[in-house]
């Protein structure tokens, strides 16, 4: 664990043009180490040496064509720069930079809490996750303060961006401890210096007022890794709706209709007793009246027979 650092203080740089670059070297050495000229000459450099080695004929023709010409490789016209650049930056403090997927940072993928800071990037934009007096804090430039993230949510975060096509780095080595906030150098314009409890206040400000801890959206182009959850987020709402207005109305439709198949057999039984019940009186009555045929005939040869005896007498 390291030793509390510039007074158990925080520097965070808030989005400054397409600057991002910077914010992130400087926030990953917790002090305003470099200016975007800085990082510019180190741009600059490598585009002369990656220049020298074309030239020196170590690959085709065909594919050094690009890496001659006049355009830069390492900084874009919008101020946006490679990893190289990010990596010469931090190799001035004794760092190294290294991809996740390296074998060397299998340690990490597994509890990343071993590390002291991270390195993130997708569609132009970069910002750090830095380990600052034992505690985790996310340092993106878009946000109005650093963002305190607990050990169990890091794993979490890393693992939903990396599944959401960002790029992530280690940074390992000897960071500084310390930067003289009282000098003139302190503050480079975009950058403050704020205790875990001010940032903490400031994030809850944000909430409160504002969406989530975004600054103003006109300095930078939207974060897409926010824009992908706000989707997410807008999906699985819509659908948890449809589902709350479905269900109701599918017990509803069951309770009013019931199934056709026992109806239709409910009915039928239901007209089957009733011909019963209108069928038996009618033919009660009708044995009452007519009783049995064979019988009325015996009757009436025992009626004859009695009359003829008499007759004879």
């Amino acid at each position: 664990m390291e030793g509390v650092s510039n007074g158990g203080m925080l520097y965070h740089e808030v989005q400054e043009a397409k600057l991002c670059a910077v914010h992130c070297v400087n926030t990953v050495l917790q002090g305003p180490f470099f200016s975007e000229f800085d990082l510019a000459a180190l741009a600059s450099d490598l585009d002369t040496k990656e220049r020298q080695m074309m030239q020196e004929g170590t690959v085709s023709a065909a594919a050094s064509g690009d890496f001659l010409s006049a355009e830069s490789h390492n900084v874009s016209l919008g101020g946006d720069f490679s990893i190289q650049v990010l990596q010469k930056a931090l190799e001035v403090w004794d760092l190294q930079v290294i991809a996740s997927d390296s074998p060397v940072a299998e340690h990490a993928q597994i509890d990343p809490d071993l590390e002291n800071a991270f390195i993130c990037h997708l569609h132009d934009h970069w910002f750090c996750i830095r380990k600052v007096n034992g505690e985790w804090y996310n340092f993106d430039s878009l946000y109005a303060a650093p963002q305190h993230l607990s050990k169990f949510y890091l794993a979490a975060y890393l693992d939903s961006l990396k599944n959401s096509g960002w790029s992530i780095f280690l940074v390992r080595g000897n960071f500084p401890k310390e930067f003289p906030i009282a000098s003139s150098e302190a503050s480079n314009g975009y950058g403050q210096w704020l205790s875990p409890e001010d940032a903490e206040r400031i994030i809850k400000s944000c909430n409160n007022t504002q969406s989530p801890q975004r600054i103003n959206s006109t300095q930078q182009d939207s974060d897409p890794y926010q824009e992908i959850l706000l989707e997410m987020e807008d999906q699985d709402m819509k659908a948890a709706i449809a589902a709350s207005l479905m269900e109701p109305s599918q017990s509803m439709i069951r309770v009013e209709t019931g199934s056709p198949q026992k109806d239709n057999e409910d009915t039928k039984d239901d007209n089957k007793d009733r011909a019963a019940s209108l069928m038996e009186p009618s033919q009660s009555l009708s044995r009452v009246e007519t009783g049995s045929p064979q019988k009325d005939n015996e009757d009436t040869k025992d009626d004859n027979k009695d009359s003829e005896d008499k007759k004879a007498q």
